[in-house]
């Protein structure tokens, strides 16, 4: 008598261990694509910044990665694939390692010295309102970028009631409610775009720099234009590092994040107020829609207290704000 082996019945085109096999195996681009997102965040500083200077643009607008991780969900649900779902967990985990924090506010009350900065815009229309907004939120040291010789004296004109001290160096100026001297310009650049001051506070002296590093560039034929900028924060670091006063305030528009490397010369000596004080990033420009903070305010033996931005004004950069104590 012969026994006839058993032979399993073929799966029915639309059964459910077919549908979970194939949940698995869909969607492999979609989780290469959500592990390489993850790679460019956790080792981004890996990334050379060789032609076209790709890892310091990466470094400028790495917190916009994270928008990978809704993206990638989005299509593994539409391709209905496990494996990408699980694959979209690894950007979100670097993620959140690298910026979780920065969204917690970190404001705390008091302070003993409040300082603006502000890149007003060459082409600001309304100067004079300008002016009266910043000083509207009461900081004793004010720092302007991007002066010209036909706005300055209208700074100067709507500052002159509320800022008794002012210097104002080529296309920077400082304003505040405490007596500067030892004012001098600062050779950034072959023309001037940064000051030092002292200013004397009732907590004791606080060097002041006021700078504008060189605009970068984002082109098709060269890449991430840094070169200009990058040679002027090296000037600026320079400065600094001379500096013989133990607590120092660096603000101005670097055109750069605290997390490019470019700028390493310059961050790696001072703290961010932002950083250290906030609440989020603090993007800073463009003021229409804020994608990065290239606007700073960076500390030497001081401690911030609280960071933030101000309201739009008629410039293309929000001012940045913060509170120090000294």
């Amino acid at each position: 008598m012969t026994t006839l082996a058993h032979r399993p019945r073929p799966e029915a085109p639309g059964s459910t261990t077919r549908t979970h096999k194939v949940g698995w195996r869909r969607g492999r681009l979609i989780a290469v694509g959500a592990v390489l997102c993850a790679l460019a965040m956790a080792a981004h500083s890996a990334v050379p910044n060789v032609f076209g200077n790709p890892g310091s643009l990466l470094e400028t607008f790495l917190p916009w990665l994270g928008l990978s991780v809704p993206v990638l969900l989005a299509l593994a649900a539409v391709r209905r694939s496990a494996t990408a779902g699980v694959a979209v967990l690894l950007p979100a985990v670097v993620w959140c390692a690298l910026f979780g924090g920065t969204l917690m506010d970190k404001r705390s009350g008091g302070g003993d010295l409040t300082v603006v900065s502000h890149n007003v815009n060459d082409a600001n229309p309304d100067p004079a309102g300008t002016a009266r907004q910043l000083a509207a939120a009461k900081p004793q040291l004010l720092a302007l970028e991007e002066l010209t010789p036909h706005t300055a004296p209208a700074y100067e004109r709507a500052l002159d009631a509320a800022y008794p001290y002012h210097s104002v160096q080529g296309t920077v100026g400082l304003w505040s409610t405490y007596p500067l001297h030892d004012v001098r310009p600062v050779a950034i650049m072959p023309w001037t775009r940064a000051l030092r001051a002292t200013a004397d506070t009732p907590k004791g002296p606080v060097a002041v720099y006021v700078a504008h590093l060189a605009s970068v560039r984002v082109l098709p034929a060269v890449g991430f234009t840094t070169a200009r900028r990058d040679e002027a924060a090296g000037r600026l670091a320079d400065a600094v590092r001379a500096e013989p006063l133990p607590r120092v305030v660096v603000v101005g528009d670097f055109n750069g994040s605290t997390g490019d490397r470019a700028l390493g010369p310059v961050t790696s000596q001072l703290r961010s107020a932002q950083d250290e004080a906030g609440d989020g990033f603090g993007f800073s420009w463009p003021a229409a829609f804020p994608v990065a903070r290239i606007d700073q305010i960076l500390l030497k033996g001081i401690a911030p207290a609280s960071s933030w931005t101000l309201p739009r004004t008629g410039s293309d950069h929000l001012p940045v704000a913060a509170a120090l104590r000294l």
